[in-house]
């Protein structure tokens, strides 16, 4: 547990090593969190759901701290409110590092003495609940950057590689009742459970995501000139947001740009397109003659190539006999089964075919694309 523990906690302040400690405070949009309170947040989860549970006589670090970096736990306390976490420019970055470093010798400490199977299952929860920040610490580092006119390189290495050049193709699948959702012998979320049976019709899935040089094409079709392929929420979004083309993409001197974390590169047309809304992801699919897949047709299918997450047709809904977890905990999915859609895939280090990603339809900041389907 501890091995675990380190190695998990490490690899959160490695994704922040190449920031200036003014990257660190700045909140461009209310979606995205300065990258010091996702520091706070993530350490604060270990110190409210195991020291105080679990450890006799424990003060906290700083009771302030309670607020500031409870996300939307009501059941715990109060919170500070998610768009004016960059109004904080207390407490410093050097304070939360303090504060990580404090917490972790002081549950490595805690682990050492202490072997009861509830304290390892919440910790779990709370490692797994941090490899999700990492992910959304890359999100907001990358828009906290593009926000600049500076161009600004925050890696060497891309997050997402070109694809090889193959064509795409649509893969038969029987479909059937199938048994979808977690199985018991291994970790998931309460929105993964209970695993059940559902009918999926027979279906086509492609073999590969959809391509920069693909939606390029959309677009120079007019795609987001087209109201008959759009939903009508997707159009209103559209017109009001001013979309042109997925965000990040810049046209210069009449050739495509991305910004990406290696910063403002020429488009790849082979790299998986992505930061595309649900509504952008749907009207390329109805554009192309195709379909999204629902949840249940991409977690049967035995195509797992992914490292982006993909658009589903399917709304974040409770499975049949779903039940929230009891407490807190209760708080991390099932309150937002309502007007968000499913994504699908993501990074293989804390995902799996049952997982259940979340987003409201309009959302692009994350890192969405879509994969096409068809009937068959």
């Amino acid at each position: 547990m501890i091995e675990n523990y380190l190695k998990v906690r490490r690899a959160t302040e490695k994704l922040v090593e190449p920031l200036e400690v003014e990257d660190f405070t700045v909140q461009p949009i209310g979606d995205v969190s300065p990258p010091k309170w996702h520091l706070g947040h993530t350490t604060w989860f270990f110190e409210t759901f195991i020291l105080k549970e679990f450890k006799e006589n424990y003060k906290f670090y700083n009771l302030k701290f309670q607020e500031i970096f409870n996300s939307y736990y009501k059941s715990v306390g109060p919170h500070w409110v998610q768009e004016n976490r960059g109004n904080l420019s207390r407490p410093t970055v050097a304070e939360i590092f303090k504060f990580r470093h404090y917490i972790d010798e002081t549950i490595i400490n805690f682990l050492e003495i202490n072997n009861n199977p509830k304290i390892e299952q919440v910790l779990t929860v709370g490692l797994e609940h941090e490899k999700q920040h990492q992910e959304l610490l890359l999100m907001d580092i990358k828009y906290i950057l593009g926000a600049n006119t500076i161009e600004i390189t925050y890696s060497d290495s891309p997050l997402l590689t070109p694809l090889p050049k193959i064509d795409m193709e649509f893969l038969p699948f029987a479909g059937g009742v199938i048994d979808v959702g977690a199985k018991d012998n291994s970790f998931s979320y309460d929105n993964e459970k209970p695993r059940h049976k559902v009918f999926v019709a027979p279906f086509k899935l492609a073999n590969r995501p959809v391509t920069n040089g693909e939606y390029l094409n959309f677009i120079e079709d007019q795609g987001y000139l087209d109201p008959a392929i759009w939903l009508s929420d997707g159009w209103a979004h559209k017109v009001e947001q001013g979309w042109q083309a997925p965000l990040y993409w810049k046209k210069i001197d009449h050739e495509w740009y991305e910004f990406t974390l290696c910063g403002m590169e020429k488009l790849n047309p082979h790299t998986p397109v992505t930061h595309i809304s649900f509504y952008e992801a749907d009207a390329f699919a109805l554009w192309a003659g195709k379909r999204l897949p629902t949840e249940f047709e991409w977690e049967c299918s035995t195509i797992k190539d992914h490292k982006n997450w993909e658009w589903t047709s399917s709304s974040y809904l409770p499975y049949p006999g779903y039940q929230r977890e009891k407490g807190p905990f209760g708080e991390y999915n099932g309150k937002f089964m309502c007007g968000q859609k499913v994504l699908k895939g993501g990074p293989k280090n804390h995902t799996r075919p049952s997982y259940r990603n979340f987003y409201h339809p309009e959302k692009r900041w994350q890192f969405s694309g879509l994969r096409l389907a068809d009937n068959i």
